[in-house]
C-alpha cells in the first residue's frame, strides 16, 4: 500500500512532452544520493589544503582522529568506528605507520588482531591538526549551531541507512 504522498512522488508530470524537473522523481536535483555525494566531494575538498601541509590525506586524517580519541586501538577497532572494511584501512595504517605516525603490533591477547598505537609524531601532530575543524567552519560560513544541527542530521541518516551486521 502506497501513501498519497509517495504516490505523488513517483509520478512524474509532462507538459507537451517536456518532463517537468519540479515533479520528476528521476530529476538530478531531487536525489538525496547527489546532494550528498556532490556535498562530501566539496566539503572534503576543503580539508586538502590544511591537511597536505601534515601531510595527511583525508581518509588519514580520519584514521588520526579515531586513534586521538583512543589509543592504542585494535584495527578492527578503527574500522568499526570509521564504517570502513578492514581491507581499506589496511592501507591507510600501513602508510601512517610509513609516516612515522602510528605502529602496528600484534595484540599479546589475541595473535590474530593487530593493534594499532599512536607514536610520539603521532600524538604531536594533534596540536597541528586543532586548527583543521575551525578553519573548514569558518570557510564555510554557517554557525556551529548549524553544522553540529546537520552533522547530527547525518549521523541519524546514517544509522537508518547502513545494513545492520
Amino acid at each position: 500500500m502506497c501513501d498519497p504522498f509517495a504516490r505523488d512522488l513517483v509520478r512524474a508530470r509532462t507538459i507537451d512532452g517536456v518532463t517537468d524537473p519540479t515533479s520528476d522523481p528521476l530529476a538530478l536535483d531531487r536525489q538525496l544520493c547527489f546532494a550528498l555525494a556532490a556535498t562530501s566531494r566539496a566539503v572534503i575538498g576543503l580539508y586538502k589544503p590544511l591537511l597536505d601541509p601534515m601531510g595527511l590525506t583525508h581518509p588519514q586524517y580520519l584514521v588520526m582522529l579515531a586513534l586521538w580519541e583512543r589509543d592504542p586501538r585494535s584495527v578492527r577497532e578503527i574500522a568499526m568506528e570509521l564504517h570502513l572494511e578492514s581491507a581499506t584501512l589496511s592501507p591507510l595504517l600501513k602508510r601512517l605507520e610509513g609516516a612515522g605516525y602510528l605502529r602496528r603490533t600484534r595484540s599479546t591477547v589475541d595473535e590474530r588482531q593487530l593493534d594499532v598505537a599512536l607514536t610520539t609524531a603521532g600524538r604531536a601532530l594533534r596540536e597541528r591538526a586543532g586548527a583543521v575543524p575551525v578553519a573548514v567552519a569558518a570557510q564555510l560560513g554557517w554557525p556551529l549551531a548549524r553544522l553540529e544541527s546537520l552533522k547530527d542530521d547525518l549521523t541519524a541518516l546514517m544509522a537508518v541507512a547502513e545494513p545492520l551486521d
